[in-house]
């Protein structure tokens, strides 16, 4: 089976959505940051730089409307968190691990701004 770049973008975004959707409502669940949420994030992380990479190529370029700049702030501050999350773990801070939940959350919120800006995008086409 073949895809077209714009069906490689979905799918690449839906697996963010899905990744980064489990590991935040995992870690909140569990009430503390794990290594396997790490994964996903960074999985998650990986997948929607992957997808928007795709989408910017169809675009021809980064669009600086609703959809565009919560897209850059949303990758940013996945980028950011991902990074922090790894910190935190490697250096075992328990206040930080039980806490971590908070942060992952107001980001996933973010994210998915994008997320549906361009679903709704999507479907107006």
């Amino acid at each position: 089976m073949e895809f077209n770049i714009l069906q490689l973008a979905v799918i690449y975004i839906v697996i963010a959505l899905i990744f980064y959707t489990i590991a935040v409502w995992g870690e909140r669940i569990a009430g503390r940051l794990k290594g396997w949420h790490l994964g996903f994030f960074w999985t998650g992380l990986a997948a929607d730089f992957t997808g928007t990479n795709y989408m910017k190529i169809i675009a021809g370029g980064i669009n600086l409307n609703l959809h565009g700049l919560t897209g850059i702030i949303a990758i940013i501050l996945m980028l950011v968190h991902t990074i922090w999350a790894t910190v935190v773990l490697v250096r075992k801070d328990e206040n930080a691990v039980l806490s971590f939940h908070k942060f992952s959350t107001i980001v996933w919120l973010i994210w998915l701004i994008p997320f549906m800006t361009g679903v709704i995008i999507g479907l107006m086409k």
